[in-house]
């Protein structure tokens, strides 16, 4: 038992790592065919600008990483079984200001909001049989991610990156007190920290750079705020998971925009 369960957190913990890679490589060899011939260079000045803005607009996956308790199975939670994840497609929008720190680095700051939803399914014993309860949990987060953008070479009019950083979200839908009669249910923590990586490949259209990001999100803090029941404490850690593809729109050519002001 306890083997098993030492493979399926290593399996939890390197997931979005694979589902990342999944993602990147594709997209790695498709675009990587479009570097054969020179094209005209389009927005040319973009790198050279301290300093420039866009927004992202993107969806994500939202799970956890579950630590049961080592009570787990014994007469002190004698009614849960196991606690199974169900996860949703949600979205998110940020607005990208970008500070070139070199040739090939950037600071970025991405303020902004996720939605999404995860759920916690329960099985527990109720009458001498195994019952099956559906948590709900939809959130709504404030999203504030610092990251370091490292940007190689630019090939025509694209180039690929990664990046690297820290976010801190707080969820605006999450409960201040749980009813008894809603049980099974638990309340989870308002603030949490997420440490990211992520790659993607940046695209130079003619009147703005078009990038495509695949990112890896995970929750350092523990997420379960204990109340004595039994539906808590079947949980000795709780960690968030995110798993975000974004569509970024940056930088612009001012003269196209006055012109049509006009």
């Amino acid at each position: 038992m306890q083997y098993f369960f030492s493979i399926r957190v290593i399996f939890a913990k390197n997931f979005l790592l694979k589902k990342l890679l999944l993602t990147i490589l594709p997209l790695v060899f498709f675009f990587s065919s479009f570097a054969q011939k020179e094209k005209p260079m389009n927005l040319p000045k973009l790198d050279e600008q301290i300093v420039h803005f866009g927004y992202s607009l993107g969806l994500n996956t939202m799970d956890f990483t579950i630590y049961p308790s080592d009570r787990f199975l014994t007469q002190a939670m004698d009614t849960i079984y196991g606690v199974e994840i169900g996860r949703f497609v949600g979205f998110n929008i940020n607005i990208v200001s970008d500070f070139r720190l070199g040739k090939y680095f950037d600071f970025r700051f991405l303020p902004g909001l996720v939605f999404g939803q995860r759920n916690l399914h329960y099985k527990h014993l109720k009458k001498g049989e195994i019952w099956r309860h559906t948590m709900v949990i939809e959130s709504t987060f404030i999203d504030l991610p610092i990251q370091f953008k490292y940007k190689a070479a630019r090939i025509s009019n694209w180039r690929p990156f990664i990046t690297a950083g820290a976010s801190a979200r707080i969820d605006m839908a999450s409960q201040k007190k749980i009813k008894p009669e809603e049980y099974p249910k638990i309340r989870l923590r308002k603030y949490d920290v997420y440490y990211e990586i992520g790659a993607g490949v940046d695209f130079f259209l003619e009147y703005f750079m078009f990038g495509i990001e695949v990112k890896a999100s995970w929750g350092i803090l523990n997420d379960v705020v204990y109340d004595g029941s039994q539906y808590a404490d079947y949980f000795k850690r709780l960690n968030s998971r995110m798993f975000i593809i974004g569509f970024n729109f940056e930088g612009g050519k001012l003269d196209f925009i006055r012109k049509h002001r006009k």
